[in-house]
């Protein structure tokens, strides 16, 4: 991952776990890495414990990963296209087609994405 996406890593954060207030003190960290990096999402399947009113004052909001996917094809959904062909393509043993990818992405529970990607 952090060759893919090398500005993921959040450093830093600790200070503020001990402030935030969320249903589960074991989701403080997340929070507090969201907060340092100025996100404005956190991707969760886990957003009970993220609830609105915790998430408000820092602009942020909880999706879980079928509606973030969702809102990236919203906004291009080109791009996401080739982000699942780039992924069938990277597999060769045994070799990827996309809809395999899409198989996978459905199990793990991207039903709606994955729903909207197949729609004509």
């Amino acid at each position: 991952m952090n060759r893919a996406v090398p500005d993921a890593i959040v450093t830093d954060y600790e200070p503020l776990i001990e402030g935030l207030k969320l249903p589960d003190p074991d989701d403080r960290h997340v929070l507090a890495a969201a907060i340092k990096a100025g996100a404005q999402v956190i991707v969760t399947a886990n957003v009970r414990d993220f609830p609105r009113e915790a998430l408000q004052p820092w602009a942020l909001e909880a999706k879980t990963p079928d509606e973030f996917i969702l809102d990236q094809i919203d906004i291009d959904d080109r791009n996401v296209w080739a982000c699942v062909q780039e992924i069938a393509d990277t597999r060769n043993n045994p070799p990827g087609t996309v809809d395999d990818v899409l198989d996978e992405l459905e199990h793990a529970g991207l039903v709606e994405a994955v729903a909207e990607l197949r729609a004509p």
